[in-house]
This record gives structure tokens, C-alpha cells and sequence, in this order.
């Protein structure tokens, strides 16, 4: 595998196991076919084969960030009420505890509170996405939680720490959703979310200086909260921010579903 400097990339995750179900829209797999076909064609955007994913998932939070080192971990099905076959997904790729071990020591090294984890399986903030992007499950993957504060300015500090990483093979991914309100997904009002995904591919785009100001304060921007009650399917995007450096982010993958605006970003 390559060390060729990997990207930081900010993905949507979808709705539950949705490229795996039929259905009205939202929520079934036409619906989110743009999306199924942006995640496939990840890998081959790489500049070299990566190492490993580091995969930040909006579905594992804990007092302190924390890495898995598990070398084989299983599933957890974390969606309810979808078809039985979504409940038989299997995503086998290995772990890698060397790489869990070294993202823990850079946390370390920055000063931050951090702890791994031996036992976790993949969510399906990590699981859903990755069977997309590499179905063969041939690359490794170290899961990574959300701190539970959710506070953005430590999220943008995780990320910056393990930016080395980048370096060293391994892509960064941040795995969320830029829109997040269940209680109105089915609506069909897509205000909120046109308004607070235009500011959010302003804030992403913009110098580091400037974005890292912009994502700190998110909770004020024009439609933060009505896209976001509770942050913790944005959050990702900080880390991946945090490890963007000096490179500008670009808006990845666009789309609108259900009537909601949802974007992707790319930094490197």
C-alpha cells in the first residue's frame, strides 16, 4: 500500500440500510442512487490505494474520543424496523490496531483525552457507507467516536491531531449527514436545508482560518439547528476539517433527496 498523502473526506451515510431497500422516497434505494454511485467511485479518486480508513461515525459517542483497535470487528445493526435481509448484512474488513494505536498516540501527543476499545463492531455510520465504497472489504478500517460533549472547537482539535495520519496512507472520513432532522425528512419543505447547506459549502470552501470560525460557531448559521436539533450527524465534518491543514475543502457530492439538500466535502 501506498503512503502517498490520502485526503480528509466529509461523507453522508444515508438513511439506515437504504441502497439496500425498496421504497416510497425517501427512503428507498432510488432515491439515494446519486449517492450510491459517489461512495462507489471513492477509492478510485484516491491518489493511491490508502493504507486504511479512519472512519469518525455519528452513530458511537463517548466521554473521550475513542479509536478501536479491534482486528476483526462484527456488526452491530443500530437501524430498527427495516426489511429482515438488511439485518444479514455482513461487511467483513479487518481492523488495524497498529493504525487505532498510533491515532491515540497523536491525541495523546496533542494534549487530548482519548481511550481504545477492543470489542466494538462496525455501526452502521460506518458499515452502510464502507459497503459502498469497498465492497471487497480489503481495506482496513479503524472506527473512531464522537466525543459526547459534542462541542465542535474539540472536534476541529481531534481532527488537527490526527492529520499526520494523512501522511502516512490513511484516508480520514467523517461519517454523518450534512441535513438531520428526522422529525420533518418526509416533509417535503427543503428551506431549511437549501439555506443551511449553502452556508455550510461557504464555511467548508473558505480559508482554514475562516472555516475552522465558521464551523465553531455552526449553531448560529442561517438554519443550523432546524437541520440539526442535536449535532452529533455533523460533527464528523469537524475532524475532517480539523485534518484538512492548509488545504481548501471542496464540495464533493450534491444532492437533493426527499427535498433536503445533503453534500459531501473533500479537503486534499
Amino acid at each position: 500500500m501506498s503512503e502517498a498523502r490520502q485526503p480528509a473526506i466529509f461523507l453522508p451515510h444515508g438513511g439506515g440500510p437504504c441502497f439496500w431497500i425498496d421504497g416510497p422516497p425517501p427512503f428507498g434505494r432510488e432515491s439515494w442512487e446519486r449517492l450510491r454511485l459517489y461512495l462507489a467511485g471513492i477509492v478510485a479518486s484516491l491518489p493511491a490505494p490508502p493504507k486504511a480508513f479512519l472512519v469518525v461515525t455519528a452513530h458511537w459517542e463517548e466521554e473521550a474520543a475513542t479509536v478501536s483497535v479491534n482486528p476483526a470487528p462484527g456488526m452491530i445493526f443500530d437501524y430498527f424496523g427495516f426489511p429482515a435481509h438488511t439485518y444479514e448484512l455482513s461487511y467483513k474488513a479487518p481492523g488495524a490496531p497498529e493504525i487505532g494505536r498510533r491515532a491515540a498516540a497523536l491525541l495523546r501527543e496533542a494534549g487530548l483525552p482519548v481511550a481504545e476499545e477492543t470489542e466494538r463492531g462496525y455501526d452502521h455510520g460506518v458499515f452502510v457507507p464502507m459497503l459502498i465504497v469497498d465492497p471487497q472489504a480489503q481495506i482496513p478500517v479503524v472506527m473512531m467516536s464522537l466525543r459526547r460533549d459534542l462541542d465542535p472547537a474539540r472536534h476541529l482539535a481531534i481532527g488537527r491531531a490526527l492529520a499526520p495520519l494523512r501522511n502516512e496512507g490513511v484516508v480520514i472520513v467523517g461519517s454523518g449527514m450534512s441535513y438531520h432532522d428526522l422529525r420533518h425528512f418526509r416533509d417535503g419543505d427543503g428551506r431549511d436545508a437549501a439555506t443551511f447547506d449553502s452556508w455550510l459549502g461557504e464555511a467548508v470552501t473558505s480559508a482554514p482560518a475562516q472555516r475552522d470560525e465558521a464551523l465553531r460557531h455552526w449553531a448560529d448559521a442561517p438554519a443550523g439547528r432546524a437541520c440539526h436539533p442535536r449535532e452529533e450527524h455533523l460533527l464528523p465534518l469537524m475532524v475532517a476539517a480539523g485534518a484538512a491543514g492548509a488545504d481548501i475543502g471542496a464540495r464533493d457530492y450534491h444532492d437533493v433527496i426527499g427535498g433536503k439538500t445533503i453534500s459531501a466535502f473533500r479537503f486534499g
